[in-house]
C-alpha cells in the first residue's frame, strides 16, 4: 500500500499528532484508522472536550451513571475524560512501543483554573497521572510563571509533560530550562530519564490573527501608498516568523554542549510542537500552518477538518529552515510599524488561559444540564 502523506512526513522527521478527542472517534474505529494512516499521537484540551460533550450524545448514559451514583460535577468530568484519554492512549500503545516512546502519546489537560498556582498544579498533576495509569499520556502544563515551577517537579516525578500555551521566544526558553532542571533532579534522585519525554507547546495560528488585526488598523489611518503595501505584505507572516525563531533557539539548545551532556545518560530532546494550527483566515491556505512549519524533530498537532486537507494536497517539503532567514526582518519590520511581537505575546497567553478557564467552565455545564435532563 503506498504511503500516506502523514507517513512520509514522519519518515522525514515531523509527527503528526491529532488535535481531538471523542467517544465516537474512539468507539467508531476512525482512530484506529487513523493511527493506521500514520497519526502518531493526539492532544485535548477543555474546549475541545466541552465540543464533544455539548454537541453530541455520545456521553449521556455514562453521564446519566455517573449522576445516579451521587458523582459531582467535576468528578463526571474527571471520570469521562480520563476514560477516553485511557482508551485513546491503548490505541497509540503500539505507536509507544514501536518509536522507543517518542510518540503514540495522548495530552491530558490539568485543571486549567489552576495555571496560576504552582503548588495546586502539581497535585493535580501528581492525582491525574496515578489515576491515567498510562506511560504514554502527557499532562499539559501551561507555560506561566507559576506552571514553570510546576512542570520541573513533575518532571522530576517521572511524568511526561506538554509545556502548553507557549507564545514567546522568552516563554519557550523558559520551558526548555524547566525541562532540563526536571530531568536534572529525576537524575540525582536515580531515577530513569530515558522514559521521560515533553514536548513545548507553541500556539501558531492566533499570532497571526492579532498581528493581521493590528495592521489592518494601521492599514486604515495610513495615506501613503508605499507604506500601505509594506502594511500589506507583512499580514500573515508573523506567526510562522515567530516560530522559525523558536525553532532556531531550539536547534541550538539541544544541540548544544550542556544538552549532550545529559543526552549521554539518556534524556530525550524536548521536541517543538506546533498547536493551533487551523487557519483562522480564509484569504489563507487551509494547510499554511502545516505546510509552512515542515522541521525534523517537530510535532504538528492538527485539527481534523485541517489534517483531512493537508492528506489531500499536502506536500512533504522541508520549509522551517527557509523561513528562519526571514524571520528576524519580519520581526523588525513589524516593531517599525509599532507592533512588538513579544507585547502581542503576552497579551495572547493571558487571552489563551482565560479562554481555556471559561470552556472548563463551559464543559462544566453541559454535563451538568445533561445530568440534570436525563434524570429529571
Amino acid at each position: 500500500m503506498a504511503k500516506t502523506i502523514i507517513q512520509a512526513l514522519s519518515d522525514f522527521g515531523q509527527s503528526i499528532w491529532l488535535d481531538y478527542i471523542s467517544r465516537s472517534l474512539i468507539d467508531t474505529g476512525k482512530l484506529k484508522e487513523l493511527i493506521d494512516q500514520g497519526l502518531r499521537g493526539m492532544t485535548s484540551n477543555p474546549s475541545i472536550f466541552d465540543k464533544a460533550v455539548s454537541s453530541s450524545n455520545d456521553y449521556n448514559e455514562g453521564i446519566r451513571e455517573l449522576y445516579k451514583a451521587g458523582k459531582s460535577t467535576f468528578e463526571i468530568y474527571d471520570d469521562i475524560t480520563v476514560k477516553d484519554i485511557q482508551d485513546a492512549a491503548d490505541l497509540l500503545r503500539p505507536i509507544y512501543e514501536k518509536t522507543n516512546r517518542l510518540d503514540g502519546y495522548v495530552s491530558l489537560e490539568i485543571n486549567p483554573k489552576l495555571a496560576y498556582q504552582t503548588k495546586e498544579t502539581i497535585e493535580e498533576g501528581k492525582r491525574l497521572f496515578k489515576k491515567v495509569n498510562r506511560s504514554n499520556v502527557m499532562l499539559k502544563v501551561p507555560s506561566t510563571e507559576e506552571g514553570f515551577a510546576a512542570i520541573e517537579t513533575l518532571l522530576a516525578e517521572g511524568i511526561n509533560i506538554n509545556s502548553t500555551l507557549i507564545f514567546s521566544l522568552e516563554q519557550y526558553i523558559k520551558t526548555t530550562q524547566a525541562y532540563i532542571r526536571g530531568i536534572r533532579k529525576l537524575l540525582q534522585k536515580n531515577g530513569d530519564i530515558s522514559k521521560i519525554n515533553s514536548v513545548a507547546s507553541v500556539f501558531v495560528s492566533r499570532v497571526d490573527t492579532m498581528v493581521d488585526t493590528m495592521l489592518d488598523e494601521r492599514f486604515g489611518k495610513e495615506t501613503d501608498a508605499a507604506v500601505k503595501n509594506r502594511l500589506e505584505q507583512l499580514k500573515g507572516k508573523a506567526a510562522v516568523a515567530n516560530s522559525a525563531l523558536l525553532y532556531k533557539n531550539y536547534i541550538d539548545i539541544f544541540s548544544g554542549e550542556d544538552f549532550n551532556k545529559l543526552q549521554k545518560k539518556g534524556a530525550n530532546v524536548q521536541r517543538l510542537l506546533w498547536g493551533s494550527t487551523s487557519t483562522k483566515n480564509p484569504a489563507y491556505s487551509d494547510i499554511k500552518y502545516v505546510a509552512e512549519l515542515i522541521g525534523k524533530g517537530t510535532v504538528n498537532t492538527i485539527p481534523q477538518k485541517t489534517l483531512n486537507a493537508f492528506m489531500d494536497h499536502g506536500i512533504v517539503n522541508e520549509t522551517l529552515t527557509n523561513n528562519i532567514q526571514n524571520a528576524e526582518k519580519v520581526v523588525h519590520d513589524l516593531k517599525g510599524f509599532g507592533i512588538d511581537i513579544n507585547d502581542v505575546c503576552h497579551k495572547l497567553l493571558e487571552d489563551g488561559v482565560t479562554a481555556f478557564e471559561k470552556s472548563f467552565d463551559s464543559l462544566l455545564r453541559s454535563i451538568e444540564e445533561k445530568a440534570k435532563a436525563m434524570t429529571a
